[in-house]
């Protein structure tokens, strides 16, 4: 099932949207929305007896994190490789805040305190109900589903401030959607699905899930053993090597096959 966040009018809705992506994770112009009772996390899914043309509406981020988004890094050998880190022991967490998540078609704002912000996309995994010290083996119960991110990062402040708030952290640095997908379970990540990255149509990153260091089951695990994840959470699971620069004026399209595409447009802040 794959849940979205709309805007038909002026308030948001959530639905369920209908159809089967096709290889570029875009769905047939005829695709429609049922209109859901309210947002699922909270009242669970409620169909309503309204539908919209997919093609009508405007999609927003198709969930709000009401905490806080958590970053992994260096979860594929072939990244960290690229950038001359190790590879951890353990999961590397960072968190961007809230209000750095945008939805698909909205802009990614390019700071002036950067000059070099480059692209990362990947998997990120939402959290459905509040949840601690969660085993591995118990991962599906708390998780609600999946959807694509791409966790903008300005590279040079990172390396300068060797911490990662600031270069990961600005309005608009984390771009989310098309939907969650809910059908989809741990397992069929860890058996490998495409990641992709696309800068101007062109092919910039090109990796599988399966090359995950720490699975997500793993992931959920290490960062509930920290701290309490609460409804709409994310978790974003790593990126894949190929990450680069991107300019205003360019368009970043993140593909992950079985959940769809995720397009921003860059421009300047």
């Amino acid at each position: 099932m794959r849940i979205v966040r709309f805007a038909a009018s002026e308030d948001p809705q959530y639905g369920v949207v209908t159809g089967d992506l096709d290889e570029h994770g875009q769905l047939a112009e005829d695709a429609t929305i049922v209109a859901l009772a309210g947002d699922p996390l909270y009242v669970g899914i409620k169909l309503l007896d309204e539908e919209h043309r997919l093609a009508d509406v405007r999609l927003l981020a198709p969930v709000l994190p009401r905490s806080k988004v958590v970053g992994i890094g260096r979860n594929y050998a072939a990244h960290a490789a690229e950038l001359g880190n190790d590879v951890p022991s353990e999961p590397l967490m960072f968190l961007k805040p809230n209000t750095s998540v945008i939805g698909p078609g909205d802009a990614i704002a390019y700071p002036s305190q950067s000059t070099n912000v480059q692209y990362e996309g990947e998997v990120a995994v939402v959290i459905g109900r509040i949840c601690r010290d969660v085993p591995a083996e118990k991962a599906t119960d708390v998780i609600f589903g999946y959807t694509i991110a791409n966790d903008v990062t300005a590279r040079d402040l990172q390396k300068g401030d060797v911490q990662f708030t600031r270069a990961k952290g600005f309005d608009t640095f984390c771009p989310v959607g098309p939907w969650v997908e809910t059908d989809l379970d741990p397992h069929d990540f860890s058996q490998g699905r495409r990641v992709r990255t696309f800068l101007n149509g062109d092919v910039v990153q090109d990796g599988s899930t399966a090359d995950m260091i720490f699975d997500i089951p793993a992931l959920v695990a290490h960062v509930s053993s920290v701290m309490t994840l609460l409804p709409g959470d994310l978790i974003l699971t790593g990126t894949p090597e190929g990450v680069g620069p991107m300019l205003p004026g360019d368009e970043v399209e993140v593909v992950v096959d079985g959940l769809g595409a995720l397009t921003n447009k860059v421009v300047s802040r």
